[in-house]
């Protein structure tokens, strides 16, 4: 979903949320160039964590993760390569895909979070 759209945006704020309770520090949020955009950057013991956010009502359709696909994933390495020419550090860069579950969208009270570190 579009950072634009207000259960896009509710979704990468559970998430972010989410990730801190675990223990992560958020260093930015929505970066983005003409290549693409992440949706949460986070710092995690010798990680440098670039975060996909899914989120769907159901997997009905498939799983949330399925929808990162090559061309997504190959948008956000470049992305990342991007953040990273001009953010140098010694952490280690990792992508991780959190998906949310939430059948009634940003009014879901206890949406079903999966985590998935070193996606791809």
């Amino acid at each position: 979903m579009k950072k634009t759209d207000s259960t896009g945006a509710w979704g990468e704020k559970i998430a972010a949320q989410y990730l801190k309770k675990q223990g992560y520090k958020i260093v930015a949020k929505n970066v983005s160039c003409r290549h693409g955009e992440i949706d949460i950057i986070a710092q995690n013991h010798a990680f440098l964590v670039f975060v996909e956010v899914k989120l769907r009502k159901d997997a009905s359709h498939g799983e949330p993760r399925e929808f990162v696909t090559f061309s997504k994933q190959t948008r956000l390495r470049t992305t990342a390569q991007w953040y990273l020419s001009g953010h140098p550090t010694d952490l280690q860069p990792r992508f991780d895909v959190v998906e949310i579950l939430a059948p009634q969208g940003g009014k879901t009270r206890d949406p079903i979070i999966h985590h998935l570190e070193n996606a791809f």
